[in-house]
This record gives structure tokens, C-alpha cells and sequence, in this order.
């Protein structure tokens, strides 16, 4: 049986996938805050799963070499839009996106333990909010702004301006108890995407019209991530989690 790949349908995601199916791996759609509840529940076997769910889910997933999903210096598509600058958020009403899961914990890191800001409420876009979370594809459509909330930040680009590190999003991580010949198939396969996935999307001569982005704009948002996660990046993850921490102690 094939194995099962959860399959993020973002732009910085394509390049991991690009030669999956050929090679006789099963890709399942899902947005990165439902990858978890996949995992958890056998709908799929491996994926990119948030770094927070990571965390969580060691005992019966384990990591696939290093391959992952960070951001250089900043994201391009992971925003915070507000009515008033970030520090005068204080006991506002934020509106999450659905799909977002690791940004939504880094929102909450940066609010609170960089700009000593406590909202009063995470909601849905659909409710009444002071400011909003996008990410993915949405977050690369509204990246010249957004209508009626005209402070915009880039949340990558605040935890390097905080920390001078990385961003890791997400990790590749694949059951524990599966066939170690398909878990030999997925890492070849990432290899592969590391090099041929990722020059296919320099090379790229027609526009992604659906996000708005031109061949030359869709190859510089792709070169500002990193997709194999070297030391720098531990060292942020580390960090990340001693943020995390804090968090609980804050609450």
C-alpha cells in the first residue's frame, strides 16, 4: 500500500512534492492546522507537520533527515494586519485564518513576549476583529496590504529583527511503525525535490495568476526559504520552544 503524504497546497510547499506521485506516493490534501489530526488519526502517514504539533506527536512520528520549512530573514506571505500599530493591540480581537497552526503560536510569542501585548480574544475572520492573521496563499494575495487595516507585519521578519534567527514552520516527520522501505522511498524522493523541485520553480515562464505573482517575484519568495533544516535552524527551534515555555508561564 502506497504510503499516504499529507499535501500542503501553498506555494512554498510545492517544491517538496515534486516528483511524489510519479514515485507512487499517495498525496492527501490538507492545510497545515488539520495535518495533525491526519496524523493522529491514519489518514495520512508522513508530511510537513507544524512545528508545534511536531513536538507533540515524537512518540509515534519520528523526523525525516532534515528536511523542513523555514524562513530566511522574512516570510512574504505570513502577516499580521492591524487598524493601529502592534503595541497598541492590547485587549484587541485577532482574526486567525483557517489553516494556520505554527504562525498562529509565533503570533502569540511575538505579541506577548516581544511586544508585551495580551489580545483579548483569537477569533475567525468571520467575527468582528482589530487585526488579522494570513498565511499561505492567502498571506501572498494580500501581500501589498489589506483593506481597512493598514499596519502590516511580516511575522518572520519580526523574529529575525528579535532573535537574528530563522523561522522554522514546519518539520517532515513520517510514522515510526512504517515500512522501512517506503520511509527510504519518501527520503529520496525530498532529496530530489531538494535540487529538481526547487530549480522548477526558477524556472517557472509563466505568471501564477492566482496569486498575483510574476516568474521572477514566485522564484525570490521561494529563495527566501530554506527547506533542509542545518544547526541555525536547530538553534531556532530551541529557542522557539524556550518562547513556548514562557508562554505557558505567562498564561
Amino acid at each position: 500500500m502506497a504510503l499516504k503524504v499529507g499535501y500542503v497546497p501553498y506555494l512554498h510547499a510545492e517544491p517538496f512534492y515534486f516528483d511524489m506521485e510519479r514515485r507512487g506516493l499517495e498525496l492527501v490534501e490538507k492545510l497545515p492546522s488539520a495535518l495533525a489530526e491526519a496524523a493522529e488519526n491514519g489518514e495520512i502517514d508522513a508530511g510537513p507537520l507544524p512545528l508545534v504539533d511536531g513536538f507533540r506527536l515524537q512518540d509515534r512520528f519520528e523526523p525525516v533527515s532534515g528536511f523542513g520549512l523555514a524562513s530566511v530573514q522574512k516570510t512574504g506571505s505570513v502577516f499580521l494586519y492591524a487598524s493601529q500599530p502592534v503595541e497598541a493591540l492590547q485587549e484587541a480581537r485577532i482574526g486567525v485564518m483557517d489553516g494556520a497552526s505554527t504562525s498562529l503560536w509565533l503570533l502569540k510569542v511575538l505579541l506577548q513576549l516581544k511586544y508585551q501585548v495580551q489580545p483579548s480574544a483569537y477569533v475567525t475572520l468571520q467575527e468582528p476583529h482589530d487585526a488579522f492573521l494570513a498565511v499561505g496563499n492567502r498571506g501572498l494575495r494580500q501581500r501589498r496590504g489589506a483593506r481597512g487595516f493598514p499596519q502590516q507585519y511580516d511575522l518572520g521578519e519580526a523574529w529575525y529583527q528579535w532573535t537574528g534567527l530563522p523561522f522554522v514552520f514546519s518539520r517532515w516527520f513520517v510514522r515510526r511503525d512504517a515500512d522501512a522501505r517506503d520511509k527510504a522511498l519518501l527520503e529520496d524522493t525530498l532529496y530530489v525535490a531538494l535540487e529538481d523541485g526547487v530549480n522548477a520553480m526558477y524556472q517557472l515562464s509563466s505568471p501564477r495568476e492566482e496569486l498575483l505573482m510574476l516568474p521572477r517575484e514566485v522564484m525570490l519568495y521561494i529563495q527566501g526559504f530554506r527547506y533542509f533544516l542545518r544547526m541555525t535552524e536547530q538553534r531556532a527551534i530551541e529557542q522557539f520552544q524556550h518562547y513556548l515555555k514562557q508562554l505557558e508561564e505567562v498564561r
